[in-house]
């Protein structure tokens, strides 16, 4: 191997606390990463390989992130340039934008994703206030993965009839996310 293509050298070993904060950390935001990384990539497969390389990084770069800092922006961060990274190795990616706009939507992503939990509590909550027909239409949908034309084979109607149902039961979900994301900002 010549003195170019040598191997950089590598990061002094972490103490034992800091390694375990790093696994403390990466499991806290383990989720939210994946979630991350797909937004970034749209596939769930590409999405798990890119985070896991990211979390070589991450380790490997441990010792530059400053304690008691956002972890979630540092991961994110080098996730980020990760996914850029496969993105333009594998020609994933057909458009090419500006560096600065992939890092822009790349921050309204985190932003996103961050609020993930807190639209899933909400949803969890406004789901609970359905009347039964309703929430079991629901479950039959998206849960058991029931098409619409089969539940209205169940219930002798027509699929319209479905679709209108869901359609207005989606639209009080939304309305009923929104008002108690309002409130829990206020």
């Amino acid at each position: 191997m010549t003195a170019d293509s040598s191997p950089p050298d590598p990061a002094p070993p972490l103490p034992a606390e800091r390694q375990e904060e790093f696994v403390r950390l990466l499991n806290e935001a383990h989720g939210l990463l994946l979630r991350y990384v797909m937004s970034l990539l749209g596939n769930r497969h590409d999405a798990e390989d890119v985070l896991q390389r990211a979390c070589v990084v991450m380790w490997r770069r441990f010792g530059t992130f400053e304690p008691g800092t956002d972890f979630v922006a540092w991961a994110t961060t080098v996730s980020f340039y990760e996914a850029r990274n496969f993105q333009r190795v594998t020609g994933h990616c057909r458009l090419e934008f500006d560096d600065e706009l992939l890092e822009t939507l790349a921050a309204e992503r985190v932003h996103h994703v961050r609020q993930w939990s807190a639209r899933t509590e909400a949803l969890e909550h406004c789901l609970e206030k359905l009347d039964r027909p309703s929430r079991a239409l629901v479950e039959t949908l998206y849960t058991e993965g029931t098409t619409a034309l089969e539940a209205a084979r169940r219930e002798g109607c027509a699929p319209k009839t479905i679709y209108n149902k869901i359609n207005i039961i989606r639209r009080a979900l939304a309305e009923c996310v929104q008002r108690r994301l309002a409130a829990s900002t206020l």
